[in-house]
């Protein structure tokens, strides 16, 4: 570490001391570039910060209370970056020597992009890509771009957002939007952050040399009712505050339509309320959403126009099914160590 880091690495961690055996050494491993590494200790009962601070005692260490989320931890480590570019990653992801390197060398190459989202693997099979940034089409519907895909599929270049498993951001991008909302705690806040960095006028770039592995879904397991509800409830947030009204106007009726059509199906196989419960808490929150959408509209300095290119067309239901169903089939696992249900 440095005393002067060209990037500061943030983890975020919640009972996860299995995965920062495996992420921090990866880190530590780093090459090519000067960096500091925060860990924000969300309050775990595992020995994580006793841990991190005999085996690690030259990284920062924030200790919480309590779990304060992954959106509100990070906005702590990022308070703490002394660098100019700050990257975020997940505990249960473990980056290749040269992940960083090639994050601050695209940013050093396109000062314009304010975000970079990293190639991200499936641990059970890094042939399969989890991420390759995020996408988001003019009904609300974001997923992970490329998701379940073969390696390969996947080219460099502008994206609509980077997912904050991997990813690079400008601190003076984080300063202007306030970095992730709080409110959100856990999943979606980087799609809603993508949004409004996007009407701020920043852009966002794969760089696909960046890769690292990821153990999907380790923390919130997938489909469990904790990431369910927050899905849901951030859903109705994301839209609520950044989608424009022209395309609320034009394809309102139809977002409305495919979400009540997805809710039976997706309680059916869950066996469990958590996607309805989601959306009725972020509608007992509009209210407070729409202030902050006023408050957002306010400052924009682009148009839904320079934005709408990278802002996918209404998804066909088929379609859905195909990526919901191979993301399920991507990421079955048996390990017991992937059953907790928080961040």
């Amino acid at each position: 570490m440095s005393d002067h880091p060209e990037a500061s690495v943030v983890i975020v961690t919640w009972n996860g001391l299995y995965h920062l055996q495996r992420c921090l050494p990866a880190l530590r491993d780093q090459t090519g570039v000067r960096f500091e590494t925060i860990v924000v200790e969300n309050g775990s009962t595992d020995g994580t910060a006793d841990w991190i601070a005999r085996e690690y005692p030259r990284i920062v260490l924030e200790r919480l209370d309590s779990n304060h989320g992954f959106a509100a931890a990070n906005n702590i480590g990022f308070g703490l970056a002394r660098a100019d570019l700050v990257a975020t990653l997940n505990n249960d992801a473990v980056p290749d020597p040269d992940w960083l390197h090639s994050l601050v060398q695209t940013a050093q190459e396109h000062p314009e992009a304010g975000s970079f989202a990293s190639r991200i693997v499936l641990d059970r099979d890094p042939n399969i890509i989890d991420s390759a940034g995020v996408v988001t089409d003019v009904l609300g519907i974001a997923w992970d771009r490329h998701n379940a895909e073969p390696v390969g599929s996947d080219e460099g270049g502008e994206v609509f957002g980077a997912c904050a498993g991997a990813a690079l951001y400008r601190k003076a991008l984080l300063d202007e939007t306030g970095g992730f909302d709080p409110a959100f705690f856990a999943y979606l806040e980087d799609v809603d952050l993508a949004w409004r960095a996007r009407w701020l006028g920043w852009t966002a770039r794969y760089v696909p040399e960046a890769r690292v592995v990821h153990a999907h879904s380790a923390t919130g397991s997938e489909e469990s009712p904790f990431k369910t509800f927050h899905l849901g409830r951030n859903k109705v947030w994301t839209i609520a505050k950044n989608h424009p009204t022209r395309a609320l106007l034009m394809y309102g009726p139809l977002l409305v339509a495919y979400d009540l059509a997805s809710l039976p199906i997706t309680m059916t196989r869950q066996r469990s309320l958590a996607a309805v419960r989601g959306r009725l808490a972020g509608l007992r929150a509009l209210g407070r959403v729409l202030q902050q959408r006023e408050r957002e509209a306010a400052r924009r300095r682009v148009a839904w126009e320079n934005i709408r290119p990278y802002v996918n067309g209404p998804s066909w239901p088929w379609d859905i099914w195909r990526r919901q169903r191979r993301l399920r089939q991507a990421v079955v696992t048996d390990d017991p160590r992937t059953a907790s249900d928080a961040r």
